[in-house]
């Protein structure tokens, strides 16, 4: 495509007046309230996903994350600030494009940037000169430049004369009510002055942000997960070191935290889950491996961490074998709470999905339950999980269970009542302490 003509100051103008549209594509955990916060902030906002049902549950009037229902979109959508489409040619009319589209690992814990570039590859025809584009999914430092940039460069476009080049991590915190999009500072990085000034221009309408250069605002993301995983690999390791003591690694985080310096709380669990934690720390060691720079570290890290699903299974056949004298086969194991951490339905990464995938393999029947997730939607991973339905958390439930065992630990949730019918609990989160519901059925993983 030829150069035509670009006015940046007009452009600039517009955005600071939000006399302009904004289209966010991927309307998932991340592109959701972001579009929403844009559309607030007095953008117009076209949010486009591939999947028809998201496109579905707007025209049906629902939404489809418990977190951002349907009723803080009527509004919007009702004062033609927001709509919702499958038609990737609607960038066309928008003064930037925000892409959130997943970036999962391969099963070689690669990077996988396919959703990034088929992204690319279905705009880049819509793309005009001005168009601000953005990426916001986590990735390694030099995405934007070395795969981002070549793609919509195809048709003629070049970043910094006439397409402007951003990236800025998103940083939701699903459950996290303390915090919403506008609230936590954005990191941005542009591909040149004229980027930055527009990509400012855009967020400086709807969320703090802070400034930084391109490749460093893609490290900034990775670094915030990694140091997030390391830490969480730490206490997970100390867990076992300590149970192995006789001591209550949760009693230790409990009394360290008292330190008003020199020490942050982490909880270990059963594994990770989440689309950042457990995936972008692999994207930077394998992009170290370019450079010839080991990461063992990180690496380490992601083992220990992956590993904990089969620690916690190996513990429950401990509990089973100590206590009735049975193993995993043939057993009844309960799982309460399956979404990766509490208080949402979010199911990335989850890790009570590997926990009952493991006992299965030996031979154990499990149930779940969790109010949030009343069926098990499909995964990447997981598929042959896909359709089952939570059970009743009742006295009838819980007795009928060799072991409860408690994965995610959701606010509201009886705790009382489980360790009252169950025969055996073996508790993950440490909730039941923390709900004073101790008792002598009740163990630690």
């Amino acid at each position: 495509m030829p150069s035509v003509p670009f006015d940046l100051p007009t452009r600039l103008d517009a955005l600071r007046r939000r006399d302009a549209a904004v289209a966010v594509i991927g309307l998932g955990y991340v592109g959701l309230p972001l579009a929403r916060s844009a559309a607030e902030a007095g953008f117009r906002v076209v949010g486009i996903d591939i999947d028809p049902t998201k496109i579905q549950a707007f025209a049906e009037g629902r939404s489809y994350i418990r977190q951002h229902p349907y009723e803080g979109f009527a509004p919007l959508i009702a004062a033609g600030r927001f709509r919702a489409t499958l038609d990737m040619a609607a960038v066309v009319d928008c003064a930037a494009v925000l892409i959130c589209v997943p970036t999962p690992l391969t099963r070689q814990r690669e990077p996988d940037l396919r959703f990034v570039a088929q992204t690319a590859t279905a705009m880049a025809p819509h793309l005009r000169p001005g168009h601000l584009v953005v990426l916001e999914s986590t990735t390694y430092p030099g995405t934007t430049r070395e795969v981002l940039a070549p793609i919509l460069e195809a048709g003629g476009l070049k970043s910094g004369r006439d397409l402007f080049l951003a990236y800025s991590p998103e940083r939701e915190d699903p459950g996290n009510v303390a915090f919403d999009t506008g609230s936590i500072p954005k990191v941005v990085g542009a591909d040149g002055d004229d980027a930055l000034a527009l990509a400012l221009a855009l967020y400086d309408q709807f969320v703090a942000r802070t400034v930084s250069g391109l490749d460093t605002a893609e490290a900034v993301k990775i670094t915030e997960n990694i140091f997030r995983a390391v830490n969480i690999a730490l206490v997970n390791e100390l867990k076992v070191v300590y149970a192995a003591m006789g001591i209550d690694i949760w009693e230790v985080i409990e009394a360290a935290k008292t330190k008003p310096f020199g020490f942050m709380p982490f909880y270990p669990g059963p594994g990770l889950g989440g689309h950042c934690i457990p995936i972008d720390p692999f994207y930077l060691t394998w992009k170290a491996r370019e450079f010839e720079v080991p990461t063992r570290f990180v690496e380490l890290a992601g083992e220990i961490n992956t590993a904990m699903p089969r620690h916690v299974v190996g513990r429950v056949a401990e509990e089973l074998d100590a206590r009735f004298g049975k193993g995993l086969n043939g057993a009844r194991i309960l799982v309460v709470g399956v979404a990766y951490k509490k208080n949402v339905d979010d199911m990335r990464e989850s890790p009570a999905l590997r926990l009952i995938e493991l006992m299965e393999e030996r031979g154990a029947t499990v149930s779940f339950h969790d109010p949030l997730v009343p069926t098990l939607p499909p995964t990447r991973a997981h598929g042959a999980l896909t359709g089952r339905q939570s059970q009743p958390l009742d006295e009838a439930t819980l007795a009928g269970a060799d072991v409860v065992l408690i994965a995610t630990d959701h606010d509201g949730t009886d705790w009382a009542l489980v360790q009252r019918h169950a025969a055996l609990v073996v508790d993950t989160r440490n909730a039941l302490a923390r709900a004073g519901a101790t008792g002598p059925n009740v163990a630690k993983a």
